[in-house]
């Protein structure tokens, strides 16, 4: 861009030369920032916080990444519609573990069995049952297995989704709380609405039973 920009400003358009230099450099800077590859955790890189654990995550997310592109490359290769169906749904699992985690890393440790050890097992038993639909005698038997290991495996996938966010739920319920508690203490304890008379019939009852 700078190149470019210099020769145009100073002969082009007749500008002195160091002014055409300065703005080129400051064009080439420009378009080299919005071309950069974008990083996750960009507010937590800024703010210091954890720095060491964001390190680690971003360092199983780029291992795992490649993984979730296996799963997807092998769904494409797969010619029963169940499997493949299956084996995208692993692939997309996968992708909203990530964004989760890009949000907020500290959840690592709910989730780390699943990058390091299932995601990976996923894609090679994805690929293989690829290459056994390949073969040139169907190996039913192993068909059988390796497609009854990819349903377990979306069953692991989906709880290691929940538990992220079961983690969410936590964090609002620590928040409720917390505000409930500030509310408490500014307006006095929140009063019970009154009971309709059909909810004092019904306690009523409950209390005969």
């Amino acid at each position: 861009m700078a190149a470019v920009m210099v020769p145009l400003l100073a002969i082009g358009a007749g500008m002195p030369f160091w002014l055409a230099c300065l703005i080129g450099a400051a064009a080439g800077s420009g378009v080299g920032v919005l071309v950069a590859p974008r990083s996750a955790f960009p507010q937590l890189d800024a703010s210091g916080v954890a720095r060491g654990k964001i390190a680690f995550v971003r360092e199983l997310l780029t291992d795992a990444t490649p993984q979730a592109q296996r799963l997807d490359a092998a769904a494409n290769a797969i010619r029963a519609p169940q499997i493949a169906v299956r084996v995208r749904h692993l692939s997309s699992i996968a992708r909203g573990i990530f964004a989760a985690l890009e949000k907020d890393p500290l959840r690592i440790e709910r989730v780390r069995r699943f990058l390091t050890y299932y995601l990976p097992r996923a894609a090679e038993i994805a690929e293989a049952y690829a290459a056994l639909e390949r073969g040139a005698l169907p190996d039913t038997p192993r068909m059988a297995s390796t497609g009854e290991l990819i349903d377990r495996l979306d069953t692991a996938f989906t709880r290691y989704a929940a538990s992220l966010r079961d983690a969410d739920l936590d964090k609002l319920d620590i928040e409720l709380k917390l505000l409930k508690s500030s509310l408490d203490e500014d307006l006095g304890p929140a009063i019970a609405p009154a009971k309709t008379p059909d909810q004092a019939t019904a306690d009523q009852g409950k209390g005969r039973a």
